[in-house]
């Protein structure tokens, strides 16, 4: 797995968490071009491509990156995963012994379909697991972030369907500086693995498309991402800027009646 923790909200931490990822995959990408050995799996300019064992050709695995500074899943600090209710599709409030906030933005659904690599993303994974947490409209992590630490919303757990599938229901994230919006993820073999915080299979993010970006900055409440979106494009990202296609989200909906982010997990 490559790092665990990446750039965040400027009073916990910046980009330099990603430097010695990004560095290490692009010499692994120099590698691979002086090969003579061709690499099976098509990836994008600058994404690590899959090993023969891993993937089939024309389907690699899903783009490892790291799990940033607030993952809640016990490798820094609090781990939440062990939490009776994280195993739950509504992630728009604390749950449990928590302040029971909820977390006010565009709804969002996400629907990951986890996919067997090897099998040439053909065969689904039933039975799996994914973890899934992201930032506020504000651009806070609950149990993390000043004013949420008290809180654990947007952070949940599903078991994969007979088709790989697992859905959430969330808000839009917001833009917080030096960052496109994202959703972090890690996959798991099982329900039981992932509630006890052991074997991740994947670790990766979710990015999205400029026009719904905007046409969601432009509603009430995300004022602060407006101005931390201008400029940054998916190119100058700190984590999608060495390729992103197999992690943009594929979206239907609006900002006024919300959004669907789909994705194909190949692991």
């Amino acid at each position: 797995m490559n790092g665990r923790h990446d750039e965040g909200p400027p009073e916990h931490g910046g980009l330099s968490h990603d430097l010695p990822v990004l560095a290490r995959r692009r010499m692994i990408g120099l590698m691979a071009g002086a090969s003579l050995v061709p690499l099976v799996g098509c990836a994008p300019e600058g994404k690590t491509s899959a090993s023969p064992a891993s993937a089939s050709a024309g389907c690699a695995r899903i783009p490892e990156e790291t799990a940033g500074p607030f993952p809640g899943d016990g490798s820094n600090g609090v781990n939440v995963l062990k939490e009776s209710g994280v195993v739950r599709s509504d992630l728009t409030r604390s749950f449990g012994d928590f302040a029971g906030g909820r977390a006010e933005g565009v709804p969002l659904t996400i629907r990951l379909t986890v996919v067997d690599a090897a099998s040439g993303c053909g065969t689904p994974k039933k039975g799996a697991a994914v973890y899934l947490w992201h930032c506020d409209r504000e651009g806070a992590y609950s149990l993390y972030s000043e004013g949420v630490t008290e809180e654990n919303y947007l952070r949940g757990v599903q078991e994969t369907d007979d088709r790989g599938r697992v859905t959430f229901t969330s808000i839009f994230p917001g833009c917080y500086p030096g960052r496109r919006p994202h959703l972090h993820f890690e996959v798991y073999g099982s329900l039981a693995e992932a509630t006890a915080a052991a074997s991740i299979t994947n670790t990766s993010q979710l990015a999205f498309p400029q026009d719904v970006c905007d046409a969601v900055y432009a509603t009430d409440g995300y004022g602060a991402s407006v101005k931390n979106l201008s400029g940054l494009s998916l190119e100058d990202d700190g984590v999608f800027g060495d390729g992103h296609d197999r992690q943009l989200a594929t979206m239907t909906g609006s900002a006024a009646d919300g959004y669907t982010a789909a994705l194909t997990v190949p692991v």
